[in-house]
């Protein structure tokens, strides 16, 4: 027996998988058994094209065999075994892929494909191994068994070996434990069992692995002795649920599969089963969920669709599987056709994750509309959990998506006192009615009762009430809906009639100056101070903005850290009909500029009540309230 080494190249490209390639080192056990699993397919199409050669489906299986003492673990497959020159072939040169080969000498059924085509992963192993022996027989009788030997340094050695049954056994001698990392974890049986159940939990022929279990002796039911044995636990489940028939499935079966998934305690209010054919061929089920996670709108969330291969686990969360306003939506994809790299953790083609995004968009686009249109109560349900999230889709990137999902939205209407989307608001709009008025506040009763709401009820019109504190902004990048445009009621503009008196133009000047003055002693918090019509005898006055931020917006830009400063330019529109403009226009003709600046201000404190804002100087506000109480 003697020392082989390496080609050059794969010794450095060894390095940079155990070193670089490979981000998480418990993967090792992905790849072996993923070996394992295209060994036993090789064989298993034997059995479909050679009548001579007949197998039980028993003969097909992978052990895990863990040894605290020895410190080893061993990987065991009934696979098609290797040769000593196929293991020097395969073993000796890196990125020499047997699997590959063999896939391009065979014309395989779909259902048969080879995961492992790279002829890299065994070297994962080297990660957590400082040495690894690798023993190998064919199911031919006459060709002897052969070891492969190396500690991933220098170089290897292939030896014969007394193993009999056909196969592969690969024997891995764990490193050293040090204070960063604990090899000994990989001989735990509950580890190996969760990285089966994560990585390997769909390879179509059993895994399994001796386990250690209790039972009550016979015959002593009042004083129970145990005794210890050790019976073969299968690990995997093998057949995963998205490649069965949908006719085989029960909703029962799809909620238990989210729940074991751990996609959410909640139960799903829809689940979507795809299985696309064609150029890319892929399979998936996906669910839109009841509720939010806890963790939803923070950066903690980890929003994505759990990638597969041929049934092994490549990712837990795919963020390009899904586009981001769809991304409470959880789930699987399994495409045989992805082409990955070396390490199986990074898609090597973006056109095949987009086409495949764009699929899947399409299908929860469709399944959304017709829970919308034909389910409008678990819709409701949907959007009072995830209705935030597609806001916010509307206006983020600039409005990029707006045309998607502007009618998905749904808005308070007054008229109804129902949830309605802005299709329904404007199939119901009069032939006078111009705008979509909208109104902004804390709650439904909140903004019901604000006075430039009665304005728009006096005309008979409908108005979206927002109470979300994005809705605006939403609105706003929006822009119009089916050449409708949207109109604030607290805006300066409404757009109706206000029946103005007639005046003359000395009239007119003498209430423009009356309105300057009122501006004037207001100074920079008014742009300008107008008389409204339209007003209800009991409101004297309401504060309306004018330009593109809002009293509402400005209010949302003051909770934010950087907003402070952003300030909405503010009308105070007055009522005509209301004494206090009376009173106010007898001090102005009267000349009593203290009162006159004292009642303007307090009015206006008011109308910043009215709209929600602070008060700027609680105290005085309350002395000018006592001030006019005790005249």
């Amino acid at each position: 027996m003697s020392k082989k080494s390496f080609k050059a190249e794969s010794q450095r490209l060894m390095d940079l998988m155990i070193h670089s390639i490979y981000t998480n080192r418990e993967i090792f056990l992905r790849e072996l058994i993923s070996n394992a699993s295209d060994a036993i397919d090789k064989v298993y199409y034997q059995t479909l094209t050679d009548e001579n050669r007949t197998f039980n489906k028993d003969d097909f299986y992978i052990r895990l065999t863990p040894n605290k003492e020895a410190r080893t673990l061993t990987i065991e497959d009934t696979g098609i075994g290797m040769t000593a020159e196929e293991l020097e072939n395969n073993l000796g040169t890196i990125a020499k892929s047997g699997s590959f080969e063999f896939k391009n000498d065979q014309e395989l059924e779909d259902e048969h494909n080879i995961i492992g085509q790279f002829g890299v992963g065994f070297y994962a192993s080297f990660m957590v191994a400082k040495e690894v022996t690798v023993e190998s027989k064919t199911w031919n009788p006459d060709e002897p068994a052969a070891m492969w030997h190396s500690d991933g340094t220098d170089g290897y050695t292939i030896s014969d070996c007394g193993r009999t049954n056909p196969g592969t056994k690969i024997t891995l001698t764990l490193r050293d434990n040090t204070d960063e990392e604990n090899y000994d974890e990989f001989l735990d049986p509950h580890v190996l069992r969760a990285l089966v159940s994560r990585y390997s939990n769909y390879i179509r022929y059993p895994i399994v692995m001796l386990c250690e279990k209790s039972r009550m002796k016979e015959g002593t039911e009042e004083h129970p002795e145990y005794e210890t044995y050790y019976e073969d636990d299968t690990l995997n489940s093998m057949v995963p649920i998205w490649r069965k028939n949908k006719n085989e499935l029960s909703d029962e079966d799809y909620d238990n599969f989210y729940h074991e998934r751990r996609f959410g305690f909640d139960k799903p209010l829809k689940h979507i089963h795809l299985n696309a054919e064609g150029l890319l061929s892929y399979r998936a089920i996906l669910y839109i969920p009841s509720q939010p996670p806890f963790d939803y709108y923070t950066n903690d969330y980890k929003r994505g669709l759990a990638l597969y291969s041929n049934g092994v686990m490549i990712m837990d969360n795919c963020e390009d599987l899904l586009p981001s306003y769809y991304n409470f939506v959880k789930g699987v994809v399994d495409s045989e056709d992805l082409s990955l790299n070396i390490s199986r953790e990074i898609l090597q083609q973006d056109r095949q994750l987009r086409t495949i995004r764009h699929k899947i968009d399409e299908r929860i686009t469709r399944e959304l509309t017709q829970m919308r249109d034909n389910d409008r109560e678990t819709y409701e349900k949907f959007f009072a959990a995830f209705g935030r999230q597609l806001k916010i889709s509307t206006y983020d990137n600039y409005g990029a998506n707006k045309d998607k999902l502007q009618d998905f939205l749904l808005f308070h209407s007054a008229t109804e006192d129902k949830l309605v989307t802005l299709k329904e608001y404007v199939e119901k709009m009069p032939e006078s009615q111009k705008y979509i008025y909208y109104a902004t506040g804390a709650s439904v009763e909140q903004i019901d009762s604000l006075p430039q709401v009665g304005i728009i009820k006096n005309k008979a019109f409908d108005m979206l009430y927002l109470t979300d504190a994005f809705d605006e902004f939403v609105l706003k990048t929006i822009g119009a809906y089916s050449d409708k445009e949207f109109r604030s009621v607290s805006g300066d503009d409404l757009g109706l009639d206000d029946d103005a008196e007639t005046k003359s133009e000395d009239e007119q000047k003498e209430e423009n100056a009356f309105f300057e003055k009122l501006a004037d002693l207001l100074g920079s918090e008014v742009t300008r101070v107008k008389a409204s019509n339209l007003l209800g005898d009991e409101d004297a006055v309401y504060l309306s903005s004018e330009g593109q931020i809002s009293v509402d917006m400005e209010k949302l830009y003051a909770a934010m850290p950087q907003g402070g400063n952003i300030k909405a330019q503010k009308v105070l529109e007055i009522n005509k009909n209301h004494p206090v403009y009376a009173k106010l226009e007898a001090l102005y003709k009267d000349g009593d500029e203290k009162a006159l600046a004292d009642y303007t201000n307090l009015l206006y404190q008011q109308a910043r009540l009215i709209a929600g804002l602070p008060v700027e100087n609680p105290t005085s506000f309350a002395r000018s309230i006592s001030a006019l109480m005790t005249k």
